[in-house]
């Protein structure tokens, strides 16, 4: 029985693996779909796609796959996909944006308003939190004992690269810049041996919140079933 036990467990989490591999394909097909829609499918000639095609590849997306969506998005019998943005509060009157990626509007809206009334929430109306944030291409470099970078040289690289603004913690480097700058910026600074542990354009709480104890475990059970929808491509709050 226990060895039939400790192959019932390396399968479930192999399953559970292979679904959320799945899950990442997904939405990765979804963005590629999107950018190449919106600048073309080449990505030498669309900086967007080209930036979406990167993260393909580092998530081990199949080369198949990938140029299955790019495909997809180029010919005439492309899947009709709308970009969507739910706004709403949630736990503590945190402040969440949720973008999405649906070929059938009335599911998505539809499940969407369920995990925010699931979990105490509520879904506004378009611009009623949307304000809270501001869209910022986004850099984040590790820094721990391995890794000796002068502070003062990547203050003066991202400047030099065209950044806005550079914070410091004890365990990393936030790189922020203009959204239009930040193809150029990224590879800026890859070019001089900078390596990054997240590059995204993202949506920036102006002024993050602190969640009561007693909430925080709803905002993070919101937050994750909502990101564990299909149509779903991201989720935003105002959380500390």
């Amino acid at each position: 029985m226990s060895g039939h036990s400790k192959w019932h467990n390396i399968q479930g989490r192999k399953n559970a693996q292979d679904a959320k591999r799945g899950k990442i394909f997904q939405k990765l097909a979804r963005d590629l779909y999107t950018a190449a829609k919106a600048g073309g499918a080449d990505p030498d000639t669309n900086s967007g796609l080209r930036l979406v095609v990167d993260k393909a590849k580092a998530a081990n997306m199949p080369k198949d796959n990938i140029q299955r969506a790019l495909d997809k998005a180029s010919g005439a019998n492309g899947a009709n996909y709308q970009e969507l943005t739910y706004e709403g509060y949630g736990p503590a009157g945190i402040a969440i944006l949720v973008e999405a990626l649906t070929d059938n509007t009335n599911r998505t809206a539809s499940s969407v308003r369920s995990s925010f009334k699931h979990f105490g929430g509520e879904l506004g109306t378009s611009g009623s939190v949307s304000f809270q944030f501001d869209r910022k291409g986004y850099l984040e470099i590790e820094r721990d004992e391995d890794t000796e970078i002068d502070e003062d040289q990547l203050l003066e690289d991202m400047l030099d690269a065209g950044a806005d603004d550079m914070k410091t913690f004890d365990d990393q480097f936030e790189i922020y810049t203009d959204p239009k700058a930040f193809p150029e910026v990224r590879d800026a600074l890859a070019e001089k041996g900078y390596e990054f542990s997240m590059d995204e354009v993202t949506m920036i709480a102006q002024n993050p919140m602190a969640v009561p104890e007693d909430k925080q475990e709803s905002l993070e059970n919101l937050v994750a079933e909502l990101e564990d929808n299909e149509d779903v491509q991201a989720v935003f709050t105002t959380a500390e």
